[in-house]
């Protein structure tokens, strides 16, 4: 009873410091991004994303969707997708493309600071991101258009109720989530103790040993990524923020860790939910994890040509602790 009790200890006082390591991060961040969106900066962005949407084969409005989604979260992106998609007939290979775009780049304020309290540079994240989705959109568009796939209208799902109006309903929202975010981060912390007491860690990193030289991330990194793939960037890159100010995984993974993880997170309740609005999984899930791989491969490969003093300056951030440098030192 007693070793239970103290198990028990452990587990929430690591959950309380994960979970106080993201909110410091994210509430900051969520404030400053609704202030800003009263103000009318997503629209401002939306004016400057319309010459852009050509690139992609999208009409100019959808960049206020694409805005919306990289200013403040995937489900407010959705809701304008929905107001718009009444006025604005689009294929399913269009709403493909666009909801794949979201997908890789969303929530950008939360989860590039995420990325940068984890160890990797804010810039060289938001490039990725933004350039990631943004090439991801051409290709598909490419591919799509060529192939003459996927051009039947698109027909939405699901209509998602308005949000409340006011900083009180936001303000309660928001409190929610942060809610849902702790009781996820307990969940997380229980299935990964548990699995690594049966065993089921060690036989998926084993498993994976192919795959994470292909990739060049470490298999505590990888670990830790799978979680965030799965589930989310924020549960994935809080779990990584620990482990790397705790010396147990380098800058170098985290580096690519978090590239991945941009990449291509949450890929179960993400994917369904750009489902519900038109997306095909041929991109939004098949193309987008192959497009998430190839890219880190290329990554790792590019950085490990680059001049050290290059690749801390702009894409890896902090000392590395002393138990972190002998992985380093082998790259």
């Amino acid at each position: 009873m007693s070793a239970l009790t103290d198990f028990l200890h452990r587990l929430l006082r690591d959950a309380v410091r994960i979970s106080w390591t993201l909110f410091r991060i994210m509430v900051p961040v969520i404030v400053a991004v609704k202030v800003l969106e009263e103000l009318g900066a997503v629209v401002l962005l939306s004016r400057l994303l319309e010459p852009v949407m050509a690139w992609v084969g999208l009409p100019g409005g959808m960049g206020l969707v694409w805005a919306t989604a990289m200013a403040t979260n995937l489900y407010g992106g959705i809701v304008v997708f929905a107001a718009l998609a009444g006025t604005t007939p689009l294929s399913v290979a269009q709403v493909t493309v666009l909801t794949g775009m979201m997908l890789i780049a969303h929530s950008l304020p939360v989860e590039l600071r995420v990325a940068q309290q984890a160890g990797a540079r804010l810039r060289a994240m938001l490039l990725l991101r933004v350039g990631g989705a943004l090439l991801f959109g051409m290709v598909m568009n490419l591919l799509y258009t060529r192939g003459g796939w996927l051009q039947a209208p698109s027909a939405l799902l699901w209509r998602p109720e308005p949000a409340a109006a006011g900083w009180a309903a936001w303000a309660l929202g928001e409190l929610q989530g942060l809610a849902l975010i702790f009781a996820v981060v307990v969940g997380l912390l229980l299935t990964l103790r548990v699995l690594e007491r049966i065993g089921v860690i060690s036989l998926v990193n084993r498993l994976l040993r192919p795959l994470l030289r292909l990739l060049g991330i470490g298999e505590q990194a990888m670990t830790l990524t799978l979680v965030g793939m799965t589930l989310g960037l924020s549960y994935g890159g809080g779990l990584l923020i620990a482990e790397s100010r705790a010396g147990h995984v380098s800058r170098f993974d985290v580096l690519y860790a978090m590239s991945l993880l941009g990449l291509c997170h949450s890929l179960i309740e993400d994917t369904l939910l750009m489902v519900l609005l038109g997306g095909h999984l041929s991109g939004i899930l098949l193309a987008r994890l192959v497009f998430a791989l190839v890219a880190v491969f290329l990554l790792v490969r590019l950085v490990g040509r680059l001049p050290r003093g290059f690749v801390e300056r702009h894409l890896v951030r902090g000392t590395a602790p002393r138990t972190a440098l002998v992985a380093e030192e082998g790259r």
